[in-house]
């Protein structure tokens, strides 16, 4: 748990050592640092992080595999807006 105003990769940064093995990682723009992306590659694992608008070199990623993201994105907000049938208050 972090507060509000905390940025994505600063979270990211603590669970980056303790990643398993993967053959891709999907992120929003949210993600693309630099400092997160090299470590990534070390392990082997590819990146599809969109660049940022106000990145200098832009960053290549693979376009198709990013819009299945959404699908992931639009399940976990259907399972929050379902939460109250999910849940037992007791």
């Amino acid at each position: 748990m972090s507060a509000a105003q905390v940025s994505d990769h600063t979270g990211a940064a603590a669970l980056l050592s303790s990643l398993p093995m993967a053959g891709w990682l999907l992120g929003d723009r949210g993600y693309d640092v630099g400092w997160f992306r090299d470590p990534l590659k070390d392990k082997g694992i590819k990146v599809c992080i969109p660049g940022r608008e106000s990145r200098k070199k832009s960053v290549k990623y693979h376009k198709r595999r990013y819009k299945r993201r959404t699908r992931i994105e639009i399940m976990f907000g259907r399972s929050k807006d379902w939460r109250r049938v999910a849940t037992r208050y007791d």
